[in-house]
């Protein structure tokens, strides 16, 4: 379990810098020549790998592929909404909730042979 923690940890530090360089460009950057934008962004994603990496191998030890695979996803969408919402300044959609009850429903399935010993 404490492999599992620490892979998700890892993971959600570098999810912050990935949304960073996938998307706070177009908030910070707009008015620069899109050249501009992708060496930030590159600089910036840099960093995510630099955690991303390290926490795919750990989290390999103890999970599968489509495990890490659908943990990622969770973690994408827990940053993303309230980076989308505080940061972006867009509102709040249902779409989220809706997004977020069908990751519920992959993280189960994915995960129900760790759960339940199916």
């Amino acid at each position: 379990m404490r492999t599992i923690l620490t892979t998700a940890l890892l993971l959600s530090c570098s999810n912050i810098f990935m949304t960073f360089a996938w998307y706070g460009h177009l908030k910070n950057l707009a008015n620069r020549p899109w050249i501009i934008a992708a060496l930030v962004s590159w600089g910036i994603a840099l960093f995510e790998y630099l955690i991303q990496v390290p926490a795919n191998r750990i989290g390999y030890t103890a999970m599968n592929l489509g495990q890490l695979k659908i943990l990622q996803e969770v973690i994408t969408l827990s940053v993303f909404v309230p980076f989308s919402i505080f940061y972006m300044k867009e509102h709040f959609r249902l779409d989220y909730l809706w997004a977020g009850i069908c990751i519920l429903g992959a993280v189960f399935f994915i995960f129900r042979s760790k759960l339940f010993g199916a």
